[in-house]
């Protein structure tokens, strides 16, 4: 039986891409996906993340579909995830998917009919919040794409990319003053952006 992890990183960062993980496993190794470390990659150091590539590598297979900026812009964020999570399951045809649900519980019942819609099979759907703590297919998933993303991210010299961050608003502030424009990384219809522009006005 074969079974599939998907999630994601940088969905709601207004720096780089949005990274959408897959690690397929066979059932036999779960378990020792999960005796490796498989698991929320935000409760792992950047360091212990990229000390798991090589052993998760060895146990399943990793796939990673990279959503940039620009195509952020100008789509919809929940349709190219959508599709990005497809065109896994349609690579792997697995037996049984995990994902990590982008949406609130409340909204997993439309999400799962909207995923079934695109599919030409019916795997078996696991579709939860925290999958990726509570499964360890999702959990290296999560890992595969959070190191991608910081490969990304970490370069920039700009914080962790959330708007939050205030090295990152401080970062993004600097070219708005300078009357740069903004580098290719950044997701400029972000709501972010707007308020910032605002704020160098006064």
């Amino acid at each position: 039986m074969k079974t599939i992890g998907l999630d994601e990183a940088g969905r709601g960062c207004v720096l780089g891409p949005l990274v959408v993980g897959a690690y397929c496993v066979e059932e036999p190794n779960i378990a020792r996906v999960k005796e490796a470390g498989a698991t929320d990659s935000k409760r792992l150091s950047a360091k212990k993340r990229e000390s798991l590539i090589a052993p998760l590598g060895a146990l399943g297979e990793a796939r990673l579909i990279e959503i940039t900026p620009a195509q952020i812009d100008t789509g919809n964020l929940n349709d190219l995830e959508l599709a990005a999570f497809v065109d896994h399951i349609l690579h792997f045809r697995p037996d049984r998917v995990v994902i990590d649900a982008p949406v609130h519980p409340n909204g997993i019942p439309n999400f799962t009919a909207k995923l079934l819609a695109a599919l030409d099979y019916v795997p078996e759907l696991v579709i939860e919040n925290k999958a990726d703590l509570n499964y360890p297919s999702c959990g290296a998933a999560s890992i595969f794409a959070k190191v991608r993303r910081d490969s990304h991210i970490t370069p920039l010299n700009a914080g962790s990319g959330y708007p939050s961050d205030p090295v990152t608003r401080a970062w993004l502030l600097g070219f708005i003053q300078r009357k740069e424009p903004f580098p290719s990384a950044v997701r400029t219809r972000w709501g972010t952006i707007a308020k910032l522009q605002q704020q160098s006005l006064f």
